[in-house]
């Protein structure tokens, strides 16, 4: 989300990404454009991508609580501004159409699915 990622195969030899199937050939290039299509919508409604994903989570449910991580307090001011910003039925309909399964590419590597107790 912070147009700051690169594909597999541009990172450490150690990074994690370069197995991960969202960072892979094909996927990699399908997520880069969900959040470019992502961007162009929260900035439609004067937001950021990470704002738009915050106030999306916050549609999910009264049990869902978003713990967004962040190094700066303007960060935290940004997150903030999440629970402000209104989604209507056609953002969130747009929203499952950019990003039907929430991303492309597996979350997680074969072997590493977490087990959720």
């Amino acid at each position: 989300m912070t147009g700051t990622a690169k594909p597999a195969g541009q990172y450490e030899a150690t990074d994690i990404r370069n197995a991960h199937p969202r960072w892979q050939p094909g996927n990699f290039e399908k997520n880069v454009e969900a959040v470019d299509r992502l961007a162009a919508l929260a900035a439609a409604k004067g937001a950021t991508v990470s704002q738009l994903a915050l106030a999306w989570l916050l549609t999910r449910g009264e049990h869902i609580v978003p713990i967004p991580g962040t190094r700066s307090p303007k960060r935290i001011e940004e997150n903030a501004g999440a629970a402000d910003l209104t989604l209507t039925d056609t953002d969130l309909k747009t929203i499952d159409e950019i990003l039907p399964q929430g991303g492309f590419g597996a979350r997680y590597t074969e072997g590493h699915v977490p087990t959720w107790i």
